[in-house]
């Protein structure tokens, strides 16, 4: 959920879609606003539109509309949250299960702290269009609690609660406890593969001083995409050349001109059975090989050179 005017974010996780479960995180996320929820848009997933949002919204004076059907437009607000504040603390592993849920759950409810009270962010302040060209002039960025302060659409009640909870918090502890609940919820993922992710500092002192050093390792977020491990060093299909391919070799050392559709139509001629769509595979295979064979060629031959020798070659 995000406010429009403040630029105000709410995350919560669920287990399932299920409406009457999105009526329980919507009340829980209602209950810790700085202020008063008077209006709620959705987009025209079934899970939003559905008698048990109705009842919900009508039974607390909340209003209710939706986007317009085909315009995308409707939720940019939401949508670029989305990447800047959801994808980034998430990441983009596959999350299952119970244990997920409650552990992705606690990390927004403590982003929501760290985002709302110390990210600030722009807002558009006017857009002009000459002709093909558009300009766009955007405010001071500033976080989300201070447009709420400098709006003066709060309570006397609110403005101080809203203080008070602002006094209590220190953005290098919430970072590092984020830094804990991203860790675990990299070991839930079910795409996690090879990946190895470091456990952080568990103390805050020691993370405040990691904190000059650690853009030396480049991106730092335990739930960012993970490097790619390399190739696998298994086979997730049959090798349907398995058989055969000691027969091949021999036909491209004997044809070195030959090329993988001529192999491929003597492979038929012998056994009809072979499926035309194996052809991208027998190229593949034949492709490897003579880049293997040249490969060898080339550095063996530079391997048996004299040291002399070596010097002009990498000159």
């Amino acid at each position: 959920m995000t406010d429009i005017a403040s630029g105000w974010t709410e995350a919560a996780a669920l287990v399932v879609r299920e409406q009457t479960l999105i009526t329980v995180k919507a009340d829980e996320v209602r209950a810790r606003l700085p202020f008063a929820m008077l209006g709620l848009d959705v987009d025209n997933d079934s899970a939003f539109i559905n008698e048990t949002l109705v009842n919900f919204c009508a039974d607390r004076a909340i209003e209710l509309t939706r986007s317009r059907a085909y315009k995308k437009n409707d939720q940019a607000w939401i949508e670029q949250k989305n990447g800047s504040v959801v994808r980034r603390l998430v990441g983009y592993g596959r999350l299952e299960g119970e244990a997920s849920a409650a552990v992705l759950d606690e990390l927004h409810r403590k982003a929501r702290l760290y985002v709302n009270f110390f990210l600030p962010c722009f807002k558009l302040k006017s857009k002009t269009r000459h002709g093909s060209k558009v300009t766009k002039k955007y405010e001071r960025p500033v976080t989300p609690y201070e447009r709420l302060l400098a709006s003066k659409g709060l309570t006397e009640v609110q403005d101080e609660a809203l203080r008070a909870v602002f006094a209590t918090l220190d953005p290098v502890q919430l970072l590092s406890e984020i830094r804990v609940i991203q860790h675990r919820l990299t070991q839930l993922e079910v795409s996690n593969g090879n990946a190895k992710v470091d456990p952080p500092e568990q103390e805050v002192s020691k993370f405040v001083a990691s904190l000059s050093t650690s853009w030396k390792a480049g991106e730092v977020r335990p739930t960012h995409r993970k490097p790619n491990a390399g190739p696998r060093p298994w086979r997730t299909r049959v090798d349907p050349f398995e058989q055969t391919w000691p027969m091949i070799e021999q036909w491209l050392n004997d044809e070195s001109d030959a090329n993988a559709k001529q192999i491929f139509a003597r492979l038929q001629q012998i056994d009809p059975a072979i499926p035309a769509n194996q052809l991208r595979t027998l190229q593949r295979r034949v492709r490897e090989w003579r880049t293997a064979i040249a490969r060898r060629l080339v550095l063996g031959a530079f391997d048996n050179a004299a040291p002399e020798n070596k010097e002009k070659v990498i000159s």
